[in-house]
């Protein structure tokens, strides 16, 4: 019974820690397949990838976002600025300041946020409690980063944004491609003639004879395929006894 109790648990356990990767993983996906991918920053487990929203404002991003997956806490509505928190990612929209009418839509690691950004930023759009953990009660969040649109006046401590690479694309690629192509169809009217490889012409494929050996050397034609003749099969008529083991 013991063993059984002590079963459950750490499946509860595995649980607990997978499904919150699923969750991340899931929402940087669809972010991922609905808009272009823009700038990159950062290595390992701390990275930062922007994408933008064209034609879309903040708000309308951050409720499209909440819809496909409910995030653990998001700020206040408001039309230059949100958060979106996930498991191990946080969402931080802007509006463009170039292009009001676009969003750009930054996907930050949380180790990311902790070497960059600063805590007493955060504290307008995120709890508290949220803050207190996630900066390990003050052991990090002294960074003056404050989001991608104001990267240069607030650059973040880890590296600088740039194109996406090759590479990067590869590792994080955009699924917002039109794609193009046409499909044909073959007319009954087509020609059937085909060429071998030896330049002689073999009209209509589709039809052939089947030939088989009549024994002497040479080939026999037929239109249908005729089947060798069976012979009746022998059989012996013989006596015999059968004795019982003492």
């Amino acid at each position: 019974m013991r063993s059984k109790g002590t079963y459950w648990l750490k499946l509860l356990l595995v649980f607990s820690l997978v499904l919150p990767l699923l969750a991340a993983c899931g929402i940087d996906q669809k972010i991922e397949e609905q808009y272009p991918l823009e700038s990159v920053n950062g290595s390992g487990s701390s990275t930062s990838y922007v994408y933008r929203a064209a034609g879309v404002s903040v708000p309308e991003v951050a409720k499209a976002l909440a819809d496909q997956q409910k995030p653990e806490q998001q700020s206040t509505e408001a039309k230059d600025r949100m958060f979106l928190v996930y498991s191990n990612r946080i969402i931080h929209l802007q509006q463009d300041a170039e292009k009001p009418e676009d969003t750009l839509i930054e996907v930050d690691s949380k180790e990311y946020v902790r070497e960059n950004y600063s805590s007493s930023f955060l504290e307008g759009y995120l709890l508290a409690s949220f803050l207190g953990s996630l900066f390990d009660n003050g052991r990090y969040g002294h960074g003056t980063y404050r989001g991608y649109e104001e990267r240069g006046t607030y650059k973040p401590t880890g590296g600088s944004y740039h194109a996406p690479s090759a590479q990067e694309k590869k590792a994080v690629p955009p699924m917002t491609v039109t794609r193009t192509g046409s499909i044909f169809k073959r007319s009954k009217n087509a020609d059937s003639t085909t060429k071998s490889g030896s330049g002689g012409a073999l009209s209509n494929p589709s039809k052939g004879k089947i030939t088989r050996n009549d024994g002497s050397g040479g080939k026999k034609s037929s239109s249908w395929l005729t089947p060798r003749k069976s012979t009746k099969p022998k059989t012996r008529v013989g006596f015999g006894r059968v004795s019982r083991r003492r």
